[in-house]
């Protein structure tokens, strides 16, 4: 059965497309069976992951309503065999208004997702910048949130808000809601701020927070105007050895044991030592070189 992960927090500009998008392509790579559901009227994940308008055609929005299944509104195989996407648009909007007056208006995504949730190993719910009825669908339907956390002012503030309302839904709807993890994002060493920000993170959640850090990294912002994930976009970045070491701490923890990432780890991070040294980029993670030596024990 897949691990249902919502990917959350309803602070904007934290870095939760972002994340959603290059860790469901990393997870993918690792051979994982990996459903990346966009729950955000925007559509931001599902134009940044390469599906354009001619491409959909059932949305989240119809499995949400009831007027189609998952499995109808799914997209198969996107930029990688083992990546599914379910597309959202911004008729996704007109759900807060239509669910009010469905019988279970909270747990409507939770039993769309549950028809789909044995064939894959990861799905991922990028959820809107809101605290809305759709977010509360999205957190009903997860086994566990990720939460992405920017290295900047206000943001721990912003987690206590989160954090206030998972506990809401763990009353209500999900009692067996849980934290996967915090993925520190924008991270930059050179500024008092961003090492602030990791070590009170840490101090707070303790092992939940990803050893990996995601850095500022130019490629990465990038990525979404070609409709790519970073791995595709240019796989010797910071940027996207960051996410692939997210991806490998996901799969140590819930995936299926897999050779291919440990082959891929080791071969984009050899790639990636001479680029990440001649950025200069100094950022709280295992190195290149550690990478390879690690996947090999």
């Amino acid at each position: 059965m897949g691990r249902v992960i919502a990917i959350a927090n309803q602070k904007g500009g934290v870095g939760k497309t972002t994340s959603a998008v290059n860790l469901a392509a990393s997870l993918a790579v690792a051979e994982q069976r990996t459903l990346l559901i966009d729950g955000d009227p925007q559509g931001n994940a599902t134009s940044g992951i390469g599906i354009t308008r001619d491409q959909i055609g059932a949305t989240v929005y119809d499995a949400l309503i009831g007027e189609s299944t998952m499995a109808e509104a799914t997209i198969r195989s996107v930029q990688f065999k083992h990546l599914d996407v379910v597309p959202a648009t911004p008729d996704l909007a007109g759900a807060e208004v239509e669910l009010v007056t469905h019988p279970r208006r909270d747990r409507a995504m939770k039993e769309a997702v549950d028809q789909v949730r044995d064939e894959y190993d990861f799905i991922l719910i990028d959820c809107p910048p809101s605290l809305g009825l759709i977010t509360l669908n999205m957190l009903a339907a997860a086994d566990a949130l990720l939460i992405p956390l920017q290295c900047e002012y206000y943001a721990l503030e912003g987690i206590s808000q989160l954090l206030s309302t998972v506990t809401l839904v763990q009353r209500g709807v999900n009692e067996g809601l849980g934290i996967d993890g915090v993925l520190l994002t924008m991270y930059d060493a050179r500024l008092n701020l961003s090492r602030q920000v990791a070590t009170d993170a840490r101090e707070y959640f303790g092992p939940k927070v990803f050893k990996t850090v995601i850095p500022r990294n130019i490629r990465l912002a990038e990525a979404p105007s070609f409709g790519k994930p970073i791995i595709l976009y240019d796989v010797s970045s910071v940027g996207a050895q960051a996410y692939m070491g997210v991806a490998r701490e996901l799969i140590e923890r819930f995936g299926r044991s897999t050779t291919a990432f440990k082959r891929q780890v080791a071969t984009e991070a050899a790639a990636a030592a001479t680029t990440e040294s001649a950025e200069g980029s100094a950022w709280p993670t295992t190195s290149s070189g550690a990478w390879v030596a690690g996947w090999k024990r």
